[in-house]
């Protein structure tokens, strides 16, 4: 399915539209997130992902974000820069991997317990395809889980990401899951840190769960 079918072509483009090899060609060994919004993260991950699983960690890089008192089977990483992804100690394979040039995803069907993209989806040029092959991937009822903040890298965020408030981006990347016609029980969550007062502190986390339906 194209998402070009649903959202104009526009709103898949970026300001950067030069290849992403080029841009993700240096490691960044940065967190893109502070550290309140990573251990909201790591939350997410421990709700949803089973101990003993075999997990996909999408557009991934040198940290992975899971909880480390759970051990998973096998945790396999997909991503642009092959440092990063050697040096993440969680990964027990890896696969370079531009999704923007080619969103089918080398591996077995129903292979995996739980997928997660957390920081990137806002870089997908399609991201129904991405997610369709995905879902191809995952036993069914295993969880997509997709998390995002308010941080991106500016020129390779599509429009629509730019053009939307964070309610909106939530809404959007629920969309996608929706369009894929590969999930179901779709949510979507405010998992910001909040002080004890109530207000929100440091970066906000969102996260939107879909299950594959196996079809």
């Amino acid at each position: 399915m194209n998402t070009a079918k649903t959202l104009p072509p526009d709103a898949f483009r970026r300001a950067d539209e030069t290849p992403d090899a080029h841009f993700y060609r240096s490691p960044r060994f940065v967190a893109h997130i502070d550290d309140g919004a990573i251990a909201a993260v790591t939350l997410v991950y421990r709700e949803q992902f089973p101990a003993g699983g075999t997990i996909l960690d999408l557009m991934s890089s040198w940290i992975s974000h899971l909880p480390n008192e759970i051990a998973y089977s096998e945790v396999v990483g997909l991503g642009m820069n092959r440092e990063e992804l050697a040096a993440n100690p969680r990964l027990s394979e890896y696969v370079v991997q531009d999704l923007n040039e080619n969103p089918a995803l080398p591996f077995a069907d129903s292979r995996f317990d739980g997928a997660a993209i957390c920081v990137s989806v806002d870089y997908l040029t399609d991201p129904v395809a991405v997610l369709t092959d995905a879902a191809r991937t995952l036993k069914p009822g295993s969880p997509m889980v997709i998390t995002f903040s308010n941080r991106c890298f500016p020129t390779k965020a599509i429009a629509a990401w730019h053009a939307l408030d964070e309610a909106g981006r939530v809404q959007l990347v629920a969309h996608f899951l929706e369009q894929t016609g590969a999930f179901e029980n779709i949510e979507a969550f405010d998992r910001s840190p909040v002080s004890r007062e109530g207000r929100r502190i440091g970066d906000p986390l969102y996260a939107v769960i879909g299950r594959a339906t196996g079809v």
